[in-house]
């Protein structure tokens, strides 16, 4: 079953935050309604990229290579 990789961007502080999901309609809502706690204090979010991968396994292989050499490192490469 495909998941995602999806790198965020907070409105109101300009950090980035990268997750993994199965349901990216769903985990865009609950960071944007303040249900998740790592991203409360960025409300709104806007999803500035997006990777489709084929596995769990593989989708937080790549969200831990991501938080590893940085988000927007990262997207600039």
């Amino acid at each position: 079953m495909a998941h995602f990789v999806s790198i965020l961007k907070s409105q109101a502080t300009g950090r980035y935050y990268c997750g993994e999901t199965q349901d990216i309609e769903d985990r865009l809502e609950r960071h944007n309604s303040g249900r998740s706690k790592s991203t409360k204090s960025g409300i709104p979010w806007e999803l500035v990229q997006l990777v489709v991968l084929a596995n769990r396994i593989e989708a937080r292989k790549l969200e831990s290579k991501i938080k590893r050499i940085g988000i927007e490192r990262w997207m600039n490469r």
